[in-house]
């Protein structure tokens, strides 16, 4: 009896003492089948198996991330409920949205960062360009008459074209989705012509020849996609966009869990096998301290703010 009253109160002084006991909900702020899930399902089948507990993805799409964001930002801060956490979540929406229902440098606990991913511009099969200078050509021929996709305004890829627009001196007409899922797949079917979007939901098609890819927005060529230019020398120098993911918590969660999950997490990223994986999909395995993240997250928002005030991007 005494020594189960010297472990609970050992607990009570140390909550990451036990952690985790239950399972952890992992809320990805996009739907089901985009890059940022396989992402986030790739890393969280490993922590499964690493903790014993079960790593539950909840897919809360919508906003551009807003909703999900939001649902993390008011759960209990125990450790149980984490966020994917992406650059439409953590600092776009902040950027273009000063209503939101969260307040992004408060609400969060950073934890780590997972990975980057460059942003990759590909092309439907039918399009008459094979490489970026071709596509700036054939755009300028006909000013306003191609349409891309994104997952919605504000959103990375949305972005991405509108800073390669801006470099280029383009017209296209950008077509929101909701998810990646339905972009990709309307992009696939020829509905529109082109679009940025990370790697993942990309390169099966890229394999498949129903899509072209044309550059990546990293300084470096891609280990996944080693032939296919960034689109800096493909023909738009100083051309740079690089999407990433993260995990953070609720503000206010202790650090002794905090810090219990970057272990974790650190872990997990250096198992060749889920390396091989993300890399296998565009994305580069990067872990972090929270501290590392913090600065991580303040540094985009002074280059996203940037890339948004070139654009002229106004938040809906």
């Amino acid at each position: 009896m005494l020594a189960a009253v010297g472990c609970t109160s050992a607990l009570a002084a140390d909550p990451a003492a036990g952690y985790p006991n239950k399972s952890i909900r992992l809320i990805v702020p996009f739907p089901a089948g985009g890059g940022t899930d396989i992402v986030a399902r790739a890393i969280s089948v490993k922590l499964t198996e690493a903790w014993g507990q079960q790593i539950i993805i909840d897919n809360r799409g919508g906003a551009g991330g807003v909703i999900g964001a939001d649902t993390v930002a008011k759960s209990t801060p125990d450790g149980y409920t984490l966020l994917f956490g992406t650059p439409g979540a953590l600092v776009i929406n902040p950027l273009l949205n000063s209503k939101l229902p969260y307040n992004a440098t408060k609400d969060f606990a950073p934890v780590s960062l997972l990975a980057l991913n460059p942003q990759l511009l590909a092309v439907h099969n039918s399009m008459p360009v094979g490489t970026v200078k071709e596509l700036i050509a054939y755009a300028k021929a006909q000013p306003g008459k191609l349409n891309y996709a994104s997952v919605g305004e504000g959103t990375p890829n949305h972005l991405a074209m509108e800073l390669f627009k801006f470099m280029t001196a383009t017209q296209m007409v950008h077509v929101p989705y909701k998810g990646a899922a339905p972009a990709v797949t309307d992009l696939v079917g020829g509905q529109v012509n082109l679009m940025f979007n990370p790697m993942p939901p990309l390169m099966p098609h890229v394999k498949s020849g129903r899509l072209k890819a044309l550059g990546v927005g990293s300084t470096q060529r891609s280990p996944a996609l080693p032939d296919v230019p960034t689109i800096a020398e493909a023909g738009v120098p100083g051309y740079e966009y690089v999407t990433w993911y993260s995990i953070v918590a609720p503000a206010k969660t202790p650090r002794a869990t905090i810090d219990k999950i970057n272990s974790r997490l650190a872990a997990v990223l250096a198992i060749p096998e889920v390396a091989l994986r993300l890399s296998s999909q565009g994305a580069e395995p990067r872990s972090s301290t929270p501290e590392e993240l913090t600065r991580f997250i303040q540094e985009d928002f002074k280059r996203l703010g940037a890339v948004i005030r070139s654009a002229g991007i106004k938040g809906e």
